[in-house]
């Protein structure tokens, strides 16, 4: 594996690749970074792939713009689409986890004559709301439900990042702890907050790392997000509600290329976007699995790097996208 600066279109992206043959892109969510695919790189490109997995846009190594309009999702594929082109290629294989995961749905729906099969791990595809805008929608139901405030609410605040820059490394083990499946299920997040109680404050205060996360993996986040900051990344979360605005012009839409689904059983995030997983054929006809992890949590690719890469193999072969297949 190696590191380098790429410069795309207007962007300079920090990407983590390895490997000749067909290019496969692993595009990874919040907050984490590149790194987090490092056993999918080494698996992958060992099988007979270029892969890449970037720093995505406001994080880590890679650029990161000023102001909210710069991390519409319309941004976050074209970073993707420009990738491509300057690793080489003129089709790959997308994968995204987490946040990764709608960008890499979008790809699919917005290029498949690029991005020509496609991976989400922990979040289905949600088609867009006919109603309006997301994040009152959200506010909304948790009311209703008396479940508190989702996280994502919270997070269109223009200063809830300056809460998470106290003690990065607080932060991020807090998140990472609260998120994983080995962490006892009464533990665990479930994204919502009571009223008046902050996010990290409402995750136990003796959280420790993930039994996958070494120290030495720990200490590269937090060198990056002491740098870089929680800003950028929580813009993401801000344009949902302009991301909605976008694409109206995708309305009813769905995604062609073949693709897989995995989500760990006990993965959190099901709390609020696990209702999209029953559905997720109706939007994406050519699903060809949807597989539940026994015993995972939301960090599915680091929590069981060796399941998920059996599944990605075995995905890229169905797809007759091998070693001797060059576009």
């Amino acid at each position: 594996m190696q590191s380098r600066l790429i410069k795309t279109d207007g962007l300079n992206q920090q990407v983590l690749e390895a490997g000749e043959g067909p290019l496969v892109l692993l595009i990874h969510g919040f907050p984490e970074l590149g790194i987090s695919w490092r056993a999918q790189v080494q698996a992958l490109s060992r099988a007979g792939y270029h892969v890449a997995a970037p720093d995505m846009r406001g994080y880590g190594g890679t650029d990161k713009p000023q102001g909210v309009e710069a991390y519409s999702i319309l941004n976050l594929v074209g970073d993707m689409v420009d990738l491509v082109r300057a690793l080489g290629a003129e089709t790959c294989v997308v994968v995204g986890h987490d946040w990764g995961a709608p960008v890499a749905w979008h790809c699919a729906l917005l290029r498949p004559d690029v991005f020509r099969a496609v991976a989400g791990l922990s979040v289905p595809f949600q088609p867009r709301r006919i109603k309006g805008p997301p994040t009152a929608a959200m506010a909304a139901i948790s009311k209703r439900a008396g479940l508190g405030d989702l996280y994502i609410v919270r997070f269109q605040a223009a200063d809830a990042h300056l809460a998470l820059e106290v003690d990065p490394a607080m932060t991020l083990r807090k998140l990472f702890y609260a998120y994983d499946g080995a962490t006892p299920a009464d533990r665990r997040s479930t994204g919502f907050m009571p009223e008046g109680v902050d996010l990290l404050d409402a995750i136990d205060a003796a959280a420790t790392l993930p039994p996958w996360m070494n120290a030495a993996h720990f200490a590269e986040y937090v060198q990056a997000f002491a740098q870089g900051g929680f800003e950028a990344p929580l813009n993401w979360y801000r344009a949902l509600d302009r991301n909605w605005a976008l694409t109206a012009f995708l309305q009813n839409q769905r995604i062609t290329p073949p693709a897989l689904f995995v989500v760990g059983e006990d993965d959190p995030v099901r709390h609020y976007a696990g209702g999209h997983e029953a559905g997720l054929k109706d939007w994406v006809p050519n699903l060809t699995r949807s597989v539940v992890v026994p015993g995972a949590g939301h960090w599915i690719q680091q929590e069981r790097s060796e399941t998920v890469n059996a599944l990605l193999i075995e995905f890229l072969a169905d797809q007759a996208i091998g070693a001797r297949s060059r576009r």
